[in-house]
C-alpha cells in the first residue's frame, strides 16, 4: 500500500511537472493581460526615472497593456530590489534597475540587502549605458579638470561635492577621481540625481557627477560646465568633453548602466517576449533618437549576456568598494 502511495505521489509531481510546460508557452502568449510595472528605485526627476518613462510609453503599444513605473526610493536602490525579488515571478513586476542597486549595494548591505543580485533575478536585457559626466556651476571661476583639482589640493576637504548617495555609481566615479588626482573633495551624499542636482543648481554644493541624461538639458543651458566623462570614451552627445582617462587619471571609468530584471523563476518563454519587446523599444528610431540625445546609449542584449555582464560588474565593483573602504 505505501509503494502505491508513493507511486501516485511520483505520478502527481509528472503530471504537474507536464501541466508547468504545457502551459509555458501559452502563458507567454496570452502575456501581459494587465497592467505592468516598472519599479524604479530611485525618486521622480531623476535620469533612470527619465529613461524609464520613455520606455514604458514605448512598451505600451508592444504589448498592448498599461505600463506604468513606481517609485521606490531608498538604500541605493535596495528598497526596490527587495521589492521585485519577493514579487510574484509572473512578469507583471519588474525592476528597472541601475548597476548601483545589483553590484555596489549588495557589497555594502551584505546582512540586509534581503536580496541576492544573482539568484534573486531573472535578467531580461541590458538597456542603456550612461556616460558619468563632472560638471561644476559655471559661477566656479575654473574651466578644466586640472583647475578643479589644483583648487582641491589648496583647499582640502573644503569643496563640496555632491553625488547621489553613498556607494552609488557617481559616488565611487568621485572615489577612483580622487585617487587619481591625488585630492579630497568635502563628499555631500543625496537620496538621488534629482536633489542632489537641485542644490548644485541651487549653489548649495560645487560639482558633481551624474549621469549624462539627467545633466544635458542644464549643460545645454549653460547652467553647468561639463569638465569630463568618467568613461571609456566620449559620448557622441558631449563630443566636446573629454574623458578623465584622455586627461591622464587613470582606472577612472564609472559608466553607469540600467537593465531590467524578472523577480527569479519567471517562465522563460516570458522572459524572451518581455525581451523581445524591450529589444523593439529600444531600437525604435525616435526612441533611440531620444536616448542618444540625451547622452543615453542604447544596448539591448540577451538575457543570457546580461546575465553574464551583471556578474562582472559585481565582481568588478566589489574589488573597488574593499579597496577604497567605502562603509554605508
Amino acid at each position: 500500500m505505501r509503494g502505491l502511495q508513493h507511486f501516485g505521489r511520483i505520478v502527481a509531481v509528472a503530471l504537474l511537472a507536464l501541466v508547468g510546460q504545457a502551459t509555458g508557452p501559452a502563458q507567454a502568449q496570452d502575456f501581459p493581460t494587465r497592467t505592468v510595472r516598472l519599479v524604479v528605485a530611485f525618486p521622480p526627476g531623476g535620469p533612470t526615472d527619465f529613461v524609464a518613462r520613455l520606455l514604458a510609453d514605448k512598451l505600451k503599444s508592444l504589448l498592448g497593456q498599461t505600463v506604468i513605473i513606481e517609485n521606490k526610493p531608498g538604500a541605493n536602490g535596495a528598497v526596490g530590489a527587495e521589492y521585485v525579488a519577493n514579487a510574484d515571478p509572473d512578469g507583471y513586476t519588474l525592476f528597472f534597475t541601475t548597476v548601483g542597486a545589483v553590484a555596489i549595494t549588495p557589497h555594502m548591505r551584505a546582512s540586509k540587502a534581503g536580496y541576492d543580485p544573482i539568484t534573486s533575478f531573472a535578467p531580461i536585457t541590458l538597456l542603456v549605458r550612461n556616460t558619468t559626466v563632472l560638471v561644476v556651476r559655471p559661477d566656479l571661476p575654473i574651466n578644466s579638470v586640472k583647475e578643479l583639482t589644483a583648487m582641491a589640493k589648496d583647499k582640502p576637504d573644503a569643496i563640496p561635492f555632491a553625488s547621489t548617495g553613498i556607494g552609488s555609481m557617481p559616488h565611487l566615479a568621485l572615489e577612483l577621481f580622487q585617487s587619481a588626482a591625488g585630492v579630497k573633495f568635502l563628499h555631500v551624499p543625496y537620496r538621488g540625481a534629482a536633489p542632489a542636482l537641485t542644490d548644485l543648481l541651487g549653489g548649495q554644493v560645487q560639482a558633481l557627477f551624474a549621469d549624462a541624461p539627467v545633466l544635458m538639458p542644464h549643460i545645454q543651458a549653460g547652467k553647468l560646465k561639463p569638465l569630463a566623462a568618467a568613461s571609456g570614451s566620449r559620448n557622441e552627445a558631449l563630443p566636446q568633453v573629454p574623458t578623465l582617462a584622455e586627461l591622464g587619471f587613470s582606472d577612472t571609468t564609472a559608466d553607469n548602466w540600467y537593465g531590467l530584471l524578472a523577480p527569479a523563476r519567471t517562465p522563460r518563454p516570458i522572459v524572451l517576449k518581455l525581451n523581445a519587446a524591450v529589444t523593439s523599444a529600444l531600437n525604435d528610431p525616435e526612441v533611440r533618437a531620444k536616448l542618444i540625445g540625451s547622452g543615453a546609449i542604447p544596448a539591448p542584449t540577451t538575457p543570457e549576456e546580461f546575465g553574464t555582464i551583471l556578474k562582472n560588474e559585481l565582481d568588478r565593483w566589489g574589488a573597488v568598494i574593499r579597496d577604497k573602504n567605502i562603509k554605508p
